[in-house]
């Protein structure tokens, strides 16, 4: 399929300035003209969780835009991350993107990769591991759902750390174990030419053999990056101009 394959992660929709929203719509109907197909690699928004026939209605531009890219033929892959893992009926049947959690395995620009969005892999997130079982658990997820909607989005922005969350050492931290994790992946699978990850709020493009890349397409919090793959295999990291969509 002719046109750049996309890869964006950690838009915090929710957590971010309306301005970064603006841009990030603006982006979106740039894959539209020039993207064969977009990875949303986790944290797309701060917090989504459906309610049955009940969803979080801010972020409508967003749910279109992407609508329309789907309608437009564009494939549009998003994978849950620790903040949007409890996607649902909604997202795959009316806006018609492809969501999954956990380890996908997928192929990108026609090469075979492994996407994660990375939280709780490594050798970091260690308490975050136990954590991430018992959200996810069914139990977990009846009782949340219980909840009424609005009670609901109130706990989860208490507890989300997203609008406080700076740059430094942490961040750094948490880059590199998933960069350690992916070239472990990428030394025990000689078939793959991709590990993407997400989560560090760290962009980074690394060759880590010839024509074998770990991608990190950072964040929108502090960074509004991406990550392009064109025809030839070759990945290019690229900064979105925010300010002119304020």
């Amino acid at each position: 399929m002719p046109g750049l394959h996309y890869i964006a992660s950690d838009i915090h929709l929710g957590a971010v300035p309306d301005g970064t929203e603006h841009a990030f719509v603006a982006f979106l109907r740039h894959v539209g003209e020039r993207g064969a197909a977009l990875l949303l690699n986790g944290d797309l928004f701060d917090f989504w969780f459906e309610y049955g026939t009940v969803i979080p209605g801010r972020h409508f531009r967003v749910l279109a835009a992407l609508a329309d890219l789907v309608d437009a033929g564009i494939p549009v892959t998003l994978v849950g991350g620790n903040h949007d893992a409890w996607g649902g009926r909604f997202l795959r049947e009316e806006v018609g993107i492809t969501f999954h959690d956990g380890l996908l395995r997928t192929e990108l620009a026609g090469k075979p990769a492994l996407v994660a969005h990375g939280d709780g892999l490594g050798r970091g997130d260690l308490g975050y591991r136990v954590l991430k079982r018992i959200l996810r658990s069914r139990a977990a997820i009846l009782a949340f759902r219980a909840l009424h909607p609005e009670l609901g989005v109130r706990l989860a922005k208490a507890v989300s750390r997203t609008e406080s969350r700076e740059e430094g050492e942490a961040a750094q931290g948490r880059a590199r174990f998933l960069e350690a994790w992916a070239v472990e992946q990428l030394e025990a699978d000689p078939s793959l030419a991709w590990v993407v990850c997400g989560h560090a709020h760290v962009p980074a493009v690394r060759e880590v053999a010839p024509g074998r890349y770990y991608l990190n397409a950072g964040d929108w919090v502090h960074h509004a990056t991406y990550i392009t793959i064109d025809a030839e295999g070759t990945p290019t990291l690229h900064r979105w101009p925010v300010q002119a969509a304020r």
